[in-house]
C-alpha cells in the first residue's frame, strides 16, 4: 500500500549507474513491469484455490483482498519517488506475500468462536478493504513510493486502513481454524504489516505535506486505539 505525496520527479540525467537505476524506477514502463511481476504470485495462488474449490470463508476473504490488491496495480498512478532501500523492498514483499503463503501451509485447526462472530469479522474486513481501496484510488503499490497524498474516505480516520482489514481477516482465520501453527502464521502476518507501516511513514515523512498528515491523523490502524 502507498499513501503517497506528489513531489518533484527524479532528475532525468543521472551521474552514476546507481542514480540511473533509481530514476528508472519512476518511469511508466518500469512501474508497470514491477506491478505485473508483483501480481503474478497472487494470480497463481488464486487460480489454484479456485480450481481446488474447497476453501473456507476466511480463505475466500483473503483471496478477495488479493484481488483488491491486484486489479488497481495495473492502473496505478506513476510514482514520483520510490525507495531504493533493499531492506524496505524485502519487507514489502515478505509482508505482501505472507498472506497467500500462509494459505498454502495452514493446518485444519479447530473453530473457537461462533460462526456468526467469524462471519461478521470477515464481512467487516472486506467492507474496510473495499472502502480503503476506493479511497486510495490509483495511488497503490507494495513498496514505499510517493504518488499522491490521500486524506479522504478511510484515510481520514486511520493511516493504514488496508492493513486494518488484513489484521481483522487474520483474526477471523485464527478463530475459525485455531492451532498453534495457524496462530503463529497469523501473528507473523500482522507483525510484518505493523513494521511496514512504520517503514512507509518514515519514507514518506520526508515530505512536509505528509508530516502534516501524520499530525492530523494520529491513528495507524484503529481510531482511538492504535
Amino acid at each position: 500500500m502507498d499513501i503517497d505525496v506528489e513531489r518533484e520527479p527524479v532528475a532525468e540525467i543521472a551521474a552514476t549507474p546507481w542514480q540511473r537505476f533509481v530514476a528508472s524506477l519512476t518511469s511508466p514502463l518500469a512501474d508497470r513491469l514491477i506491478a505485473m511481476i508483483a501480481c503474478l504470485p497472487f494470480i497463481f495462488i488464486i487460480t489454484i484455490k479456485i480450481k481446488a474449490g474447497h476453501f473456507s470463508l476466511p480463505t475466500a476473504a483473503l483471496i478477495v483482498q488479493m484481488l483488491l490488491q491486484i486489479v488497481p496495480m495495473f492502473f496505478r498512478r506513476k510514482p514520483q519517488r520510490v525507495t531504493v532501500n533493499p531492506g524496505y523492498w524485502l519487507l514489502a514483499f515478505v509482508a505482501t506475500y505472507w498472506t497467500f503463503i500462509s494459505i498454502g501451509v495452514v493446518e485444519p485447526g479447530t473453530a473457537i468462536a461462533a460462526n456468526w462472530m467469524i462471519y461478521s469479522l470477515i464481512f467487516l474486513s472486506l467492507a474496510i478493504a473495499a472502502w480503503a481501496r476506493l479511497s486510495l484510488g490509483r495511488n497503490i503499490g507494495f513498496v514505499p513510493a510517493q504518488r499522491e497524498l490521500v486524506m479522504r474516505g478511510a484515510y481520514a480516520y486511520v493511516r493504514h486502513p488496508i492493513y486494518t482489514s488484513i489484521f481483522i481477516t487474520y483474526f477471523a482465520f485464527v478463530l475459525s481454524s485455531f492451532s498453534l501453527v495457524n496462530a503463529l502464521q497469523a501473528a507473523l502476518g500482522c507483525f510484518w504489516f505493523m513494521i511496514k507501516s512504520g517503514v512507509e511513514e518514515r519514507f514518506l515523512a520526508a515530505d512536509p505535506a505528509y508530516r502534516d498528515y501524520l499530525r492530523r491523523v494520529r491513528w495507524r490502524w484503529l481510531p482511538g486505539i492504535a
